[in-house]
C-alpha cells in the first residue's frame, strides 16, 4: 500500500508540474481569431449568422 502511496505521489510531482508548463508554452489557451473577409457558404449554409442578415428590417417584422 504505501509502495501505491509512492508511485501516485511521484506522478503527481510529475504530472502537475508538466500541466502548468505546458498551458504556459500554449499561450495560456489564447489563439488567434479567424477573420473570413469573403463571403462563403457551406452548402446552403450562409457567411453570416440569421439574426445579423435581418438587421436592415424593423424589429417589429421579427415577430409576425
Amino acid at each position: 500500500m504505501e509502495v501505491l502511496a509512492i508511485l501516485l505521489a511521484g506522478s503527481a510531482l510529475v504530472a502537475i508540474p508538466g500541466t502548468f508548463v505546458a498551458i504556459l508554452r500554449d499561450g495560456h489557451g489564447h489563439t488567434p481569431e479567424v477573420r473570413s473577409v469573403e463571403p462563403w457558404k457551406a452548402g446552403n449554409l450562409p457567411s453570416e449568422p440569421y439574426a445579423s442578415a435581418n438587421r436592415s428590417f424593423p424589429p417589429t417584422l421579427w415577430f409576425r
